[in-house]
């Protein structure tokens, strides 16, 4: 797993994996290569991308302008979560949980890389099932997608965030 961290246009990019590809034809042997990329702002936008060809800076190139194409907004209050999420990718799953100020990013891998890259700084993650780089990548965007913040549940419902806190 190879990790690059570049700021071009204050976007952080991150290649996760990057993996040579062997096609068998008449002659011998054809290498392309396929990059997966993250892409994020540090400030709550983040996308990913993969990027195809027969060079290893022209496949992350490709990564790069997928992702960039591909940036969603997360929702996060202060450097942690707003509540406990699970995302699922195949047979990937990621578990998230909030994290008091100070305590760090405690995850490992490609989720690590997408949770430096929103700007997230404090937040236990545990991978559960699959260990594939591309699973682990679609379960963590699948969990960061369903992140709601309170502000946004009461707004949704057309009530006040008193209203909600009076109700608990």
């Amino acid at each position: 797993m190879a990790e690059k961290v570049t700021e071009k246009n204050e976007l952080i990019e991150k290649v996760i994996r990057v993996n040579r590809v062997a096609k068998v034809v008449k002659g011998g042997r054809r290498f392309s290569f396929s990059a997966l990329v993250v892409v994020g702002d540090g400030k709550g936008k983040v996308g990913y991308g993969m990027g195809k060809a027969g060079e290893v800076t022209e496949a992350i190139r490709k990564g790069i302008s997928r992702a960039t194409k591909a940036m969603e907004p997360v929702s996060f209050t202060g450097t942690t979560i707003p509540h406990n999420v699970i995302g699922h990718s195949g047979a990937g799953k990621v578990y998230m949980r909030p994290a008091k100020k100070g305590h760090g990013v405690i995850a490992a891998g490609p989720v690590r890389s997408i949770l430096e890259a929103t700007g997230i700084h404090d937040i236990s993650v545990k991978c559960l099932g699959s260990r594939n780089p591309h699973n682990l990548v679609r379960a963590t965007f699948d969990a960061l997608i369903q992140l709601q913040t309170f502000e946004k549940i009461a707004e949704r419902r057309g009530k006040t965030t008193e209203y909600l806190n009076a109700s608990n």
